[in-house]
């Protein structure tokens, strides 16, 4: 079974929380609630997610200030978050908001087909990452054990290649599908982050290449199409 997504919402007022619930539900991820920003934080030690919502108007410490600690934590900086308001001061308001770290700043009511559609987007790019980092930590584990003499019926080094490289492969052919969704999309930061996927993938590819017998570095391991 795939490993699912953990979604943090944030927000001091229960019945809010609920409604995040009953939007987010149909995602099928992990929702996690926090009633504070204090309490966010405390989630944010621990565990880690795809995205964060993160409501405004909060006693206490509000959503600027615990976006401001997020992004000042090096474990939770890359965390993308989505400022819920039910208030709306105009365009200085919102600038602050992209100011203290946000993706996305979202009015209340919301439509909640859009709330749940940027989620989602940000919910996948979380996974392609989560596969990305699997496929490098078995490539490193299976390249050390390749240095050694194959004993136990071990698999011979190319053979781990092959497998590796069929791997990467699927994750590069779903990486190209989301990037193709997102072409059209204004959510920079979405975009963005799925560039960033890419050029991993590509570095990944390359020194993958690089290690397959007769392959000479920078050479195409397929034969380009036409």
């Amino acid at each position: 079974m795939a490993q699912k997504a953990k979604i943090l919402l944030v927000d001091d007022r229960p019945e809010n929380l609920l409604a995040l619930e009953a939007i987010l539900s149909a995602l099928d991820q992990m929702l996690v609630r926090a009633s504070s920003g204090e309490e966010a934080l405390k989630a944010l030690l621990t565990d880690d997610f795809a995205v964060i919502l993160l409501d405004v108007q909060m006693p206490g410490m509000d959503g600027f200030e615990t976006a401001a600690h997020i992004k000042r934590r090096e474990r939770t900086r890359d965390i993308p978050i989505i400022f819920l308001t039910a208030i709306n001061h105009g365009p200085h308001h919102t600038f602050r908001g992209y100011a203290a770290g946000a993706v996305d700043y979202i009015s209340k009511p919301f439509d909640p087909w859009v709330l749940r559609a940027k989620v989602s987007v940000f919910v996948e790019l979380y996974m392609k990452n989560c596969q990305l980092r699997e496929q490098a930590a078995l490539l490193r584990l299976q390249l050390e054990q390749g240095e050694q003499p194959t004993t136990n019926g071990a698999k011979e080094p190319t053979a781990l290649i092959a497998e590796l490289s069929a791997r990467l492969a699927a994750v590069e052919e779903q990486a190209e599908a989301l990037s193709k969704q997102l072409d059209d999309s204004v959510d920079a930061a979405a975009v963005a982050t799925a560039a960033h996927l890419e050029r991993k993938l590509t570095g990944l590819r390359r020194a993958l290449d690089a290690l397959e017998p007769g392959t000479a570095p920078g050479t195409p391991s397929v034969p380009p199409q036409g």
